[in-house]
């Protein structure tokens, strides 16, 4: 559902993601782990069409993002990095307006809003301005957003950066329970998350793929160890030239 192939992002003279090939298929959640700086929202903002690449290919449900775009969106529910949304707005009348953009009318639209706030539980909030709202909060209206059309595909920024315990734990339990039906790639910084929710993992640095695999080998064998070892080693080179 998810084709990456020798994506390649260059910002002048600095090579931001270099060469990154994978496949999310349906039914997988795909951790995509690496410090700040490793190209990680680069590569998020290429597969969904935000950035075009330098090089390579992102196909979204057999769309080329580049060629196909309004094909490969239509699959496609994005959160990006810091969750942006019209801020003058409240979260019932910006999600009303997404859920135009998205073709979404009549008993439809009105019963997909109604389930979608119930959700993320947007209840107590729905009539406040955005800009007024908590950090988490802002969060859980960027994801709803994200899951209105209820799409094949998910790419998830950070989905639980600003929340408590309480609302990360129902964040993840909601991803568990679309990934039935979907493709889910969510960034993280927390090695934990990626063992609560996903089903594979994968680590870059410097723009590169270091690790792709299961959480489960991940961790065994040393792997985290080896996998810190190369970023380092890859930080330090990059400070001496």
């Amino acid at each position: 559902m998810i084709e990456i192939h020798n994506l390649t992002k260059e910002f002048g003279p600095l090579r931001v993601v270099d060469s990154i090939t994978f496949t999310v298929k349906k039914g997988e959640v795909l951790g995509f782990l690496g410090p700040n700086g490793a190209g990680k929202s680069t590569t998020m903002k290429m597969v969904t069409g935000f950035l075009s690449p330098t090089a390579g290919t992102a196909r979204i449900c057999g769309h080329d993002v580049e060629r196909e775009p309004m094909a490969a969106k239509r699959k496609l529910g994005y959160l990006p990095e810091g969750a942006p949304a019209y801020t003058d707005m409240t979260p019932a009348g910006y999600l009303d307006f997404i859920a135009d953009v998205r073709g979404l009318a009549g008993d439809a639209k009105a019963a997909r809003l109604a389930a979608v706030v119930k959700q993320v539980h947007l209840e107590q909030v729905l009539h406040q301005p955005i800009e007024t709202l908590s950090k988490g909060f802002k969060r859980r209206v960027g994801l709803a957003q994200a899951i209105l059309h209820d799409p094949e595909v998910l790419i998830l920024d950070e989905p639980t950066d600003g929340l408590d315990p309480n609302q990360k734990f129902e964040v993840r339990e909601l991803i568990k329970s679309m990934a039935r039906d979907k493709a889910i790639v969510l960034s993280t910084h927390i090695l934990e998350e990626v063992e609560a929710v996903c089903t594979r993992a994968i680590i870059i640095a410097k723009g590169r793929v270091l690790f792709d695999g299961t959480p489960e080998s991940l961790a065994a064998g040393g792997q985290i160890d080896r996998v810190f070892r190369e970023i380092t080693q890859g930080a330090a080179g990059a400070a001496m030239s």
